[in-house]
């Protein structure tokens, strides 16, 4: 099933591409072209903030897509806030909850120490956030970078394979407390003077190339998906708590 959060793909392609483009295909291309045009000048802004903060998110997402989509650096708050959006079993955060999934990763990956110990931690809050209606993968793997980079170390992600990072990742959305994510990130860690480019490392990284589309859980309105929203809430926030006191 299309992925067509405005209704309107008939009439305006995919999440209203500005060639209307419609064949998934084409509006992949358009994106990867978009985001190769836009890397080094996003990577370039972040580098250049003291404390990188949530507008700077917004901007990175505007840098990469704002050539294929006129709403790019508008979350899903500003564009599509009556809506859940899942992938798989796993409900993104709702529309008024993505801020705070992504301060939260902001604020711990900003700690050097906890970034050098739990980057896949700070990876699945980005994740869970979730802000735009496309374009995530490519837009938090250059705030996770940078991140990475201000606490002295890369990933490797040519190393790593895509199935298994993104079944890694599907667990640490699942359940936050368990390091799935760190483990799996920790073998392809790597000190920062051994790092070429951030750049190029992104480039490499897996599951940037959209095949797997997301989908419209239904309206933030109705109660079963709220009662299926809430009840993961809490437990990943039981993990969370119990991780803490761990």
């Amino acid at each position: 099933m299309t992925f067509d959060p405005f209704g309107d793909f008939a009439t305006r392609g995919y999440l209203r591409n500005v060639a209307k483009a419609k064949d998934p295909e084409i509006v992949q291309r358009l994106l990867h072209n978009s985001f190769l045009t836009g890397i080094d000048g996003a990577l370039a802004h972040l580098k250049a903030q003291k404390f990188l903060s949530y507008a700077d998110v917004l901007q990175t997402h505007k840098t990469l897509f704002e050539a294929v989509f006129p709403w790019a650096g508008e979350d899903r708050h500003a564009n599509a806030s009556h809506i859940f959006v899942k992938k798989g079993s796993v409900i993104f955060a709702h529309p008024n909850d993505i801020r705070k999934a992504v301060d939260y990763a902001l604020e711990k990956g900003q700690d050097k120490a906890f970034m050098a110990e739990k980057p896949g931690e700070v990876m699945g809050y980005l994740a869970y956030g979730h802000p735009f209606l496309d374009g995530n993968g490519r837009t938090i793997m250059l705030i996770h970078a940078e991140l990475a980079r201000r606490a002295g170390f890369g990933i490797d992600w040519a190393a790593t394979d895509k199935d298994q990072y993104l079944a890694a990742l599907a667990q640490e959305l699942e359940e936050p407390d368990k390091g799935k994510l760190d483990a799996y990130l920790k073998p392809f860690t790597r000190k920062g003077s051994e790092m070429k480019d951030v750049g190029d490392a992104v480039k490499a990284a897996p599951g940037l190339d959209g095949s797997n589309a997301d989908a419209v859980a239904g309206e933030t309105s109705e109660p079963a998906l709220k009662a299926q929203y809430e009840a993961q809430e809490l437990k990943r926030q039981g993990a969370e708590g119990s991780a803490q006191k761990g």
